[in-house]
């Protein structure tokens, strides 16, 4: 249950204020660090992506240290929200806290790398503020937090959300512990495809149009993008379950974001519709073996013929391709690879639903599109597939935004995928949820030594550093979700990612462990929530070349 603003424990008397003035320090040392690096692997007024690369160490560092104080930013502004007394601040403190060690643990281990003096970095955790700081982060007060955590079985903290998103979130609560949450050990043991129970209700309820604007019989209003009610959504659907639910609106956002910003009108009235109501699934395909985050190696062949196109060439890891209708596939349209992203173009292939692990499609033409389902450790229920496209004939209309589209596919693509990147940490948050609410109910019931399990200070001390961590990427995703709807937030949605699916595979860790022998066992929800976890810094833009070439990238860049 979610706590009252009340005041748990008596933590130092430093101030949110104060407090954010320490990580201001920090961050003067993180813009040093992205500046020298800068100076270091620019030659003719750019970046070199040779010398860069010398750095990868430092950079993926000084991204971590930005998505980490940016975390602890968007924590304080919603303890800025609440009573000076309440509970949002005493959490804020002690993340802040765990967040500064973690900081200039990150800056002394690149000090040489980036020539940042030490001695400016010895001082900064010398300060009074950040002495104070630090001790909102000793045992006694963790533990203390921890205590009532479990005593009151708090497993949220208090909601910022408005009455119609707090009414969205409590509806798709209930829909995730009625519909979703009796299914996912049975998917995800006996590795099924979703069951149309959970699908068809989730359209009942309009999951699918949350990321479509009304006039395409969407729930978003058409002039006021609504980022924000779709990861309320996305966080329920993973607390039920990530495989059997958790995805279901990702694919049709990036689709829809792509034909958003590149469709022509008749594409957008075609398909946009029956993606909002649910009659038409869809998967997106760019990956191809050969090919992971760096899309501008797409090498998936798109050949003209007369009245379209013929697609030649393979791609892997597309999530969900067997029960969808509809694919969006990146290929290469100009056979000039020196062309980069350039060259690509991207495509609406349709196609038969299909249940089970693998499927083949043929053409009346003769061309044949086959998928076979990946087998995986976890995430399991929607199925990854490796797809072979063999003279496959794909309409000229069909091609998004027709003949102006053409060459410019990997733009759409982009704007699909980043709100893709804040619905993964939206997954990441209701996966750590789940696991949250599975380890505080155990720790009460579990005995050792004739003891509860969250009668130990080490596992109360557990409860308190996963719930802040939980409710820091919670409000981190609803800030950026915020930013996105005034045109922004691209880099705040890639920060997101990365801090939060790093996260989630902390958070499902120690849950697992609070379970013991029990976390081990397929029986337990928990072992499930930890090989989940897993596949989150992976997808949607590989962990580290989400930290180097994106995130890291563009902070040198504009140091």
């Amino acid at each position: 249950m979610p706590v009252n603003s009340v005041s748990l424990v008596q933590t130092s008397s430093i101030d949110l204020e104060k407090a954010k003035g320490v990580l201001e320090t920090l961050q003067v040392q993180v813009n040093a660090g992205l500046r020298y690096i800068k100076i270091a692997c620019t030659e003719d007024g750019k970046l070199n992506s040779e010398l860069l690369d010398n750095y990868q160490f430092a950079s993926y560092e000084l991204a971590f240290c930005v998505a980490e104080i940016s975390a602890a930013h968007s924590f304080f502004e919603y303890a800025n929200r609440a009573d000076e007394n309440a509970i949002e601040h005493s959490f804020s403190l002690i993340f802040a806290g765990e967040i500064f060690q973690s900081v200039l643990s990150r800056l002394k281990s690149i000090s040489v790398d980036v020539q940042l003096d030490a001695a400016d970095i010895f001082t900064l955790e010398s300060t009074d503020n950040a002495k104070l700081l630090l001790t909102n982060c000793n045992g006694g007060t963790l533990a203390a937090l921890g205590s009532k955590i479990a005593q009151d079985e708090i497993v949220r903290l208090p909601s910022i959300l408005n009455a119609e998103k707090e009414l969205v979130r409590e509806t798709f609560y209930r829909f995730a512990n009625d519909v979703v949450a009796p299914l996912a050990e049975e998917v995800h043991r006996q590795d099924q495809d979703i069951p149309e129970k959970i699908i068809r209700a989730a359209a009942e309820l309009g999951c699918f149009g949350t990321c479509i604007p009304e006039r395409f019989g969407g729930l978003q209003p058409d002039d006021d993008p609504d980022s924000l009610g779709m990861i309320v959504v996305t966080e329920e659907l993973s607390r039920g379950s990530l495989g059997a639910a958790g995805s279901l609106i990702t694919r049709p956002e990036i689709a829809a974001r792509a034909l958003l910003a590149g469709g022509t009108h008749a594409q957008k009235h075609k398909w946009l519709p029956s993606l909002a109501n649910g009659e038409m699934l869809c998967a997106i395909s760019i990956t191809e073996p050969n090919t992971g985050s760096d899309v501008a190696t797409v090498a998936l062949k798109a050949t003209p013929t007369g009245g379209g196109w013929i697609l030649n060439g393979s791609k892997t890891w597309c999530t969900f391709a067997g029960r969808s209708e509809l694919i969006v596939v990146l290929g290469r349209t100009n056979p000039d690879k020196s062309l980069g992203y350039k060259g690509l173009s991207l495509f609406l292939i349709e196609k038969p639903a299909f249940a089970g692990h693998s499927f083949s499609h043929q053409q009346n033409g003769g061309g044949a599109l086959t998928g076979k389902a990946i087998a995986t450790l976890g995430y399991r229920g929607m199925h990854s597939y490796d797809l072979f496209f063999e003279d496959y004939f794909v309409p000229a209309e069909n091609l998004v935004g027709e003949e102006a589209g053409e060459g410019k596919g990997f733009y759409y693509t982009m704007a699909g995928f980043s709100g893709g990147r804040i619905q993964t940490a939206a997954r990441a948050t209701g996966l750590m949820q789940a696991a949250f609410e599975k380890a505080v109910n155990y720790a009460n019931q579990r005995r050792v030594f004739d003891k509860a399990l969250s009668e130990f200070q080490l596992t109360q001390i557990k409860l308190t550093r996963m719930l802040a961590t939980i409710t820091a990427c919670r409000q981190f995703s609803y800030s950026v979700a915020e930013k996105m709807d005034e045109g922004g937030g691209q880099m705040e949605a890639s920060l997101v990612k990365l801090f939060s699916c790093r996260a989630a595979e902390w958070i499902t860790r120690e849950a697992m462990q609070i379970h013991g022998g029990m976390g081990y066992a397929e029986e337990s929800s928990v072992s499930r929530y930890f090989v989940d976890a897993r596949v989150l810094s992976i997808f949607e833009g590989a962990e580290e070349v989400l930290a180097l070439k994106v995130i890291a990238r563009g902070l040198i860049e504009s140091a």
